[in-house]
């Protein structure tokens, strides 16, 4: 099997109403998919969540041309090669983003190959995957309640909200979706990297009393040492890594001991094979792992066969917010059915895109992208609307 073309396809998703987070209004969304074409026939599928303008001049301009005739499925001497390359502006960031989709690309291959799904490849003997419904963004309490009954009633078994508005709306809110979904369900809180340590070992203490589960990103990642500090006083588990690259930068949090719960991506972190030594690590320093995704199916899927291998994985990230990258780009759409992922037993990942959807939503120059708040990213300066310093 050799690769003979690759392609990086950017989507633009726009709401018709967004919504309100800490990041200000999101107005839609973007992510990239990676497809690698081999001479066989066979297509291996892959996923990027960063700056679509950079994903494809690293993946088209630069990657591509020099993967072209090599071996996908030599998937851990690929994954080195690429590194190399991008080494010298890369290590972190969009570089090893873009190579991870290509790496992620290159697993589905693989299994393709060996007839054999990603999970069985990655050591694991089962294709269920528990999985949590992230939604329950900046809203009234009402709605938010009614939010997660509906999110309960769709079969998830966990789910989370951001919080970091103010110190009276954390606690409302908290109550309120506790109440709402029963004390049989786990509740995640996304701190949204807004609180300082006073305010942070506050909210725990009301965290520990509704039983929620983790308390994720409540510093900016550059705070290593606030992490650090603050775990000791926790009173519940926190969790963190949607914004860390690479096993060397995992390395730093868990030799630190910043988390309890380690949270790469396999469309961020550097693919399934740096997402896979994550997990491994964290399982021998003895803490969990549960991977962040927040861009679409086919990251969501990768991250799944990650955890469903791994004896530490806890749970897989599920955009519940209406995004159809999420809910329609699959040709069989992903479903939950008691708090459980059920992940393909075919060879690969077992996935096939909706070619309509693709289309519908392919932006025709990934260099130009239109002006929006993007969750993760502002494209326009009237677009940048930071909410008020937490209170």
């Amino acid at each position: 099997m050799k690769i003979e073309h690759i392609e990086a396809i950017t989507l633009r998703f726009e709401y018709a109403t967004g919504f309100s987070y800490a990041g200000g209004t999101c107005t839609g969304r973007l992510t990239t998919l990676v497809r690698v074409h081999t001479d066989t026939g066979h297509v291996g599928i892959g996923s990027g969540y960063t700056h679509p303008s950079l994903m494809h001049l690293i993946v088209e301009q630069q990657l591509a041309p020099l993967l072209l005739g090599e071996d996908p499925t030599d998937v851990e001497r690929l994954w080195d090669h690429m590194y190399g390359l991008t080494r010298w502006y890369g290590r972190k960031g969009a570089a090893m983003t873009a190579l991870g989709a290509l790496d992620t690309a290159f697993w589905d291959l693989r299994g393709q190959q060996l007839g054999k799904p990603v999970w069985q490849l990655l050591g694991g003997d089962s294709r269920h995957c528990p999985a949590y419904g992230s939604a329950l963004l900046w809203k009234e309490v009402p709605e938010l309640a009614d939010e997660a009954s509906r999110l309960v009633e769709r079969g998830f078994r966990r789910v989370k909200t951001r919080l970091a508005r103010d110190r009276d709306y954390d606690a409302a809110a908290v109550r309120a979706i506790r109440q709402a979904i029963g004390p049989e369900c786990d509740l995640m809180v996304d701190g949204s990297m807004r609180y300082d340590h006073a305010s942070a070992c506050e909210l725990s203490k009301l965290l520990a009393e509704e039983g929620v589960f983790w308390f994720e990103e409540p510093f900016p990642p550059e705070d290593l040492d606030a992490f650090v500090i603050f775990r000791e006083q926790s009173a519940v588990p926190v969790a963190a890594g949607e914004n860390e690259f690479g096993s060397q930068g995992f390395r730093e949090l868990i030799r630190a001991g910043a988390v309890d719960i380690v949270q790469p991506d396999a469309s961020r972190c550097g693919g399934i094979t740096e997402t896979h030594r994550v997990c491994q690590a964290a399982h021998k320093a003895g803490l969990r792992a549960a991977t962040h995704s927040w861009s679409d199916a086919v990251a969501i899927i990768a991250n799944a066969h990650v955890i469903a291998a791994a004896p530490n994985g806890v749970t897989v990230e599920v955009d519940a917010t209406g995004n159809p990258f999420v809910e329609s780009l699959l040709a069989e759409p992903m479903s939950i059915d008691d708090g459980r992922l059920t992940l393909s037993s075919a060879p690969g990942f077992g996935i096939e895109l909706d070619d309509r959807v693709i289309e519908q939503y392919r932006v025709e120059n990934p260099l130009q992208i239109p002006a929006g708040c993007y969750s993760d990213m502002v494209v326009g300066k009237e677009h940048f609307q930071p909410a008020l310093p937490y209170t």
